[in-house]
């Protein structure tokens, strides 16, 4: 869970936060568990990224993953290249600017 992006969620933020959400619960490296709930997901280069926020803290910075796909279900995998986690950081910064401009 070291990934943030810089998305700031605030009261005019359009993403759903249900109280009714999926809920992930995922420790970080200090062993502290979060409750996160996907908000977006979006396809770069013809891999999957979902973006999760806190629930308990839907002001804070959300966390990119990348999605893989095994059998039925898709698994959150921590971007742990560097490079890779700049080009996704940057490319789901410009869908938000993108989406605020509209």
């Amino acid at each position: 869970m070291t990934h943030k992006h810089e998305h700031v969620h605030g009261p005019d933020c359009n993403h759903d936060h249900e109280e009714d959400d999926d809920v992930i619960i995922v420790s970080d490296e200090d062993g502290n568990e979060h409750e996160l709930v996907m908000v977006y997901t979006f396809q770069m280069d013809e891999q999957a990224y979902a973006v999760l926020i806190d629930r308990n803290d839907p002001e804070a910075d959300g966390f990119i993953y990348r999605l893989v796909e095994e059998e039925d279900s898709a698994i959150l995998v921590d971007i742990e290249d560097a490079g890779e986690w700049e080009r996704v950081a940057a490319f789901y910064n410009q869908i938000v600017m993108k989406e605020e401009s509209e």
